[in-house]
């Protein structure tokens, strides 16, 4: 049996509630991440998949539903105790590595930031002496400890990012969107070290992008989120091959591949969320095709992906 580290229950994130633009960012979305495994989120820009995985970690207080990380609710009510060994376990890689970073703050003192916060260097010595193990842990080396942030390029300070989340020794890390600022030649260099770091640490993932070919190469599992919901949930071979909902098919066809007569011939789909126009009182709702894959849909879409899986 594998172990849950992340239960995410009914989670809802509503912005302006009860006004005329009331925006449903997160709508009743529901899934699991196990110990050790990366879980992709995907889909397109504003469908809310940062919003979830920045309520997961309590940077936005969560309008409804439940986090559980290890067996514990994240958005109870905590003592400052309890929260900041909460804060140690769970840490966040950032999409903007221009952003993120402190302009005004030397490398050691950024990476170092949660090491004075949670007390984890017993001298000035030791606390160097742990900047430049995570500097080398990234590709970078200790010279860059005393340098400032623009004195880097993007990827590196992504690198830098990566560095600042590990410092605390956390259990579960929420990458949002952390490769697209980047060149490519640099994207595949920093997901093969959070790979490798995966491995070495025994580190879980949440990883959220909008780019599907590099979602499946480093995700267990995926999840496909549309307007606030999540629309399908499956490992990530079964639904690069059997993708059930309309939608994801639609993101599927619009991967481009290196083959100029494959892309002269492709077809692209298109989604209309007409095509749902579900009668009143039908309930929709995820549901389990096969084991393990899970679709938003209706009884009679149920039976109908049942008849053809």
């Amino acid at each position: 049996m594998k172990e849950k580290l992340i239960e995410v229950k009914g989670l809802k994130q509503y912005f302006n509630i009860g006004s005329p633009n009331e925006v449903r960012a997160v709508d009743d979305v529901s899934f699991d991440i196990y110990k050790g495994e990366t879980l992709g989120l995907v889909g397109e820009s504003g469908c809310g998949k940062s919003t979830t995985g920045r309520t997961i970690i309590r940077l936005y207080d969560a309008t409804d539903g439940e986090v559980l990380f290890k067996g514990e609710d994240v958005h109870g009510k905590k003592s400052k105790k309890a929260l900041k060994e909460f804060n140690r376990k769970m840490q966040m890689i950032f999409q903007d590595p221009y952003a993120s970073l402190n302009p005004r703050m030397k490398v050691a003192d950024i990476i170092a930031e949660g090491i004075d916060i949670h007390g984890l260097a017993k001298s000035k010595k030791e606390r160097m002496e742990k900047v430049y193990k995570l500097l080398e842990t990234v590709g970078l080396n200790r010279e860059h400890a005393n340098r400032y942030p623009h004195e880097f390029s993007g990827g590196q300070r992504q690198r830098l990012g990566i560095a600042r989340a590990l410092a605390v020794e956390p259990d579960f890390i929420i990458a949002d969107e952390p490769i697209s600022a980047l060149d490519v030649s640099i994207q595949a260099q920093v997901v093969n070290l959070m790979q490798q770091l995966q491995k070495e640490k025994g580190l879980t993932y949440l990883f959220i992008a909008h780019d599907l070919s590099m979602v499946k190469y480093i995700s267990d599992r995926i999840g496909v989120m549309y307007f606030g919901k999540l629309v399908e949930l499956a490992p990530s071979s079964v639904l690069y091959q059997k993708p059930l909902h309309p939608y994801t098919q639609s993101l599927l066809s619009a991967i481009p591949l290196p083959d100029p007569d494959y892309e002269r011939n492709r077809v692209r789909k298109t989604y209309d969320p007409a095509v749902h126009n579900y009668a009143a009182g039908e309930e929709v709702k995820m549901r389990e095709v096969a084991p393990g894959h899970w679709v938003y849909c209706s009884e009679k879409e149920f039976q109908q992906h049942k008849a053809t899986y």
